[in-house]
């Protein structure tokens, strides 16, 4: 999930273990790289993950095994909805072993949060069980060990909300391809995005031959401060259809309090020009066009598979939104079908005209119509200020209590944290999201060697109430 901010020197967020990409800055300066859903570079060093034990009381009820084997939480411990959120987005490396996912549960719950964001769709794959797409290479925890359905158990048991991440259309790092068949990439590699730069030359490509997605990766490793790997193609129907499967499965067979998404959106604004996509359009566009600029769509027609984008550049780009519109719609509309109670929310780029234009994210339009709870802007900078700015604007869209304030807090100091939680308490928003838990117990120790963590949650009256 890396995230940022774009203008006035917002920055990009460092969400995954592999290290931070910023997106690029479109044709404006933008200061700190597109990086909300998907961000940019950070600077740190990855450590290697390590499994952190902890004690933790487990009552091994014949009740509680059946509902661990079914995906469910534990009888009668579902938590009541928090009315304010004091969130954490936990990144796929800590859920890959029970100890790591027992220890995580119990120290949120320590510091006192009451919310957690588990990224179970990282990259295309499945941090559970039983899932419609390839469980994660990563999971060490052996075949009967499902990280969700443990996180659900640990954390309804101490009344914490667990909300399913999912990144949407970040489907594969460029530089680890999974060695998965059924894997989208190895499987159905034409639905994958591609950029203007490489359009003419992949157009008449077969998909399947290697030297498709060999392009596509050594483009995004040849703009890895700018693209964070392989996206989906968002007007694909089938990629549509798998994301809104995935979702609505994961609300069927797991008692989550709610449904994360995550790279939202497109990489760039200029992807995706791949084949289906450009053909899409055609057909988009054909049934849309007024006769008075009839002749026109004929001739640009006539002239090759992207001379109607070139053409029709604000038809292009409303067909590209529209696209993204479509599938947070028919998750909202699927899951709340499944379980009217599921908080549907997404992670978003805080400049909202930014996120419009290049981003094909409308999230304030999202907002407005209705289609999702909430949503959280990566406002990841160090500024007071400036986050101050991004959370108010996010808030006056259509009210406070549909915004969750995102933290960068490996931008910020210990002292800059707690200032902007005490922000988001003072504008009244629904709450606050850190990112991320694992960047909060892996680095950040001082003091006698106490982890970031711990140190905010005995530092925050937010945290202590």
């Amino acid at each position: 999930m890396r995230r940022a901010i774009f203008f006035k020197a917002f920055s990009g967020r460092a969400v995954d273990r592999e290290p931070n990409r910023a997106l690029g800055h479109f044709s404006v300066t933008v200061a700190g790289c597109l990086l909300l859903t998907a961000c940019r570079t950070v600077g740190l060093p990855a450590p290697p993950i390590t499994i952190t034990t902890a004690t933790v009381p487990v009552v091994e009820t014949p009740e509680v095994v059946e509902a661990l084997g079914a995906g469910r939480a534990v009888p009668g411990s579902i938590p009541t909805p928090v009315s304010e959120t004091r969130g954490l987005w936990v990144v796929r490396s800590t859920l890959v072993h029970p100890d790591s996912v027992r220890a995580m549960v119990a120290r949120a719950a320590d510091a006192g949060f009451n919310t957690l964001l588990v990224q179970v769709r990282g990259r295309g794959d499945a941090y559970y069980s039983g899932g419609i797409e390839p469980r994660a290479d990563g999971i060490q925890g052996g075949p009967t060990f499902d990280p969700l359905a443990l996180t659900v158990r640990e954390a309804h048991a101490r009344g914490i909300e667990v909300h399913a991440w999912m990144n949407v259309h970040l489907i594969s790092s460029a530089s680890v391809i999974s060695s998965e068949p059924t894997h989208l990439v190895n499987e159905r590699p034409e639905l994958l995005a591609v950029p203007r730069e490489l359009a003419g030359e992949l157009y008449d490509v077969d998909p399947a031959s290697p030297r498709y997605v060999e392009r596509l990766v050594e483009h995004a490793l040849a703009n890895r401060g700018q693209i964070e790997g392989l996206y989906s193609s968002p007007s694909a129907p089938e990629i549509k259809e798998l994301v809104f499967s995935v979702a609505t499965d994961l609300v069927e067979r797991y008692e989550i309090d709610g449904i994360h998404l995550d790279y939202v959106r497109y990489p760039r604004g200029d992807f995706d020009y791949s084949r289906g996509a450009t053909d899409r359009f055609r057909t988009w566009i054909e049934e849309r066009i007024t006769d008075d600029r009839r002749a026109e769509f004929t001739v640009a027609r006539e002239r090759g598979p992207f001379a109607l984008v070139e053409a029709f550049p604000d038809a292009w780009a409303d067909f590209r939104r529209n696209q993204i519109t479509d599938l947070v719609e028919r998750i909202y509309v699927g899951v709340k079908r499944k379980r009217p109670e599921t908080l549907v929310s997404a992670a978003v780029f805080p400049d909202a005209r930014e996120s419009f234009v290049h981003l094909s994210q409308d999230w304030e339009g999202w907002l407005r119509k209705g289609i999702v709870d909430v949503v959280a802007p990566m406002a990841y900078n160090p500024s007071d200020g400036l986050f101050d700015e991004a959370i108010s604007k996010a808030a006056g869209v259509v009210g406070p209590k549909r915004v969750w304030a995102g933290v960068g807090v490996y931008l910020t100091s210990y002292e800059g944290t707690l200032s902007k939680i005490e922000i988001a308490k003072r504008l009244g928003v629904r709450g606050f999201m850190l990112f991320s838990y694992d960047w909060s117990v892996a680095y950040g120790a001082a003091d006698g060697g106490q982890p970031f963590l711990e140190r905010v949650g005995r530092g925050s009256e937010a945290l202590r109430d």
